[in-house]
């Protein structure tokens, strides 16, 4: 498994009952979470002491419940700064386990040796944006939610980041990837963290066991002569790793790179285990 272990200001305290106790900064939060189906006992003071705690419904979705928690903050990750505020569905604005994927990424594109492009698709708040755009590369950022996309321009502000080279683009992923490969655009990585179930600006239905190794085949078509790497994210419950390493390894066969794939996932201070986080697949040219 592939561990994000390297913060300072996120960590999951404790997991139990379908429920995570975590420390963003110096606020903790209980958000839900499908993988804890185990039931220990929650001995750890901040399950009591909590900043809010979101509660899920048995009807769907759910609500936060607030104790002291400001509006907004920021938690640092190496040099990057990221904004953060509890939004709809427990969500904060950021994935920390994706920080593994963020290392990866930084340490390839500073490897390299040359001027990269990167295009992130379904970026979200930037996470991977401003990490690639710290180790030097231009990046293409992609989201169909202008709300995310505006999200991400702070996270890049506040990291530094304001003038780095980033187009910023609110678009539906699959439509501006077609009009990119027409225009004959080249990307040397591409990032791509696409949603279990989702629509687009113009009402567009994405659904990821359908849409997912169609989509990959369309985005190797930007790929330059020389890609640096193609990272694919998944939180779809049962798509496996080895599926998302199998579609890389079918579609990048000419590039003659090495695929690797594998869960992510994050300690949990209190046990010493590891709470897993959804999947990923990378492929990186040689």
């Amino acid at each position: 498994m592939w561990l994000a272990e390297n913060w300072k200001d996120y960590e999951v305290l404790d997991c139990s009952g379908g429920e995570k106790l975590e420390r963003w900064g110096k606020y903790v939060l209980v958000r839900p979470d499908p993988q804890v189906i185990w039931h220990t006992p929650k001995t750890a003071k901040g399950w009591k002491n909590r900043n809010a705690h979101y509660h899920r419904s048995s009807k769907g979705g759910g609500e936060w419940e607030f104790f002291d928690l400001p509006r907004q903050w920021h938690v640092q990750y190496g040099d990057l700064t990221f904004c953060l505020k509890p939004f709809h569905f427990k969500h904060t604005g950021l994935f920390p386990e994706q920080a593994v994927n963020w290392d990866w990424c930084a340490k390839k594109i500073r490897g390299a040796g040359r001027k990269i492009k990167v295009l992130n698709l379904f970026a979200y708040t930037g996470g991977a944006t401003v990490s690639a755009a710290a180790a030097g590369a231009s990046v293409t950022h992609v989201d169909a939610s202008k709300g995310m996309v505006t999200w991400a321009k702070e996270n890049a502000s506040v990291s530094g980041l304001a003038d780095a080279p980033v187009r910023w683009i609110v678009d539906d992923c699959v439509k501006f990837v077609e009009r990119e490969i027409r225009r004959q655009n080249r990307y040397d990585a591409i990032i791509m963290d696409p949603p279990s179930y989702g629509r687009g600006p113009k009402g567009e239905i994405w659904k990821m066991e359908d849409a997912i190794h169609g989509f990959i085949r369309l985005c190797v078509k930007l790929l330059s002569d020389r890609p640096l790497f193609v990272l694919v994210n998944s939180y779809t419950t049962g798509l496996q790793p080895a599926v998302l390493a199998y579609m890389l390894e079918v579609e990048m066969r000419k590039y003659h790179g090495k695929v690797t794939a594998d869960e992510v996932g994050v300690p949990v201070t209190s046990t010493g285990l590891v709470l897993p986080c959804g999947a990923c697949g990378r492929y990186e040219g040689i």
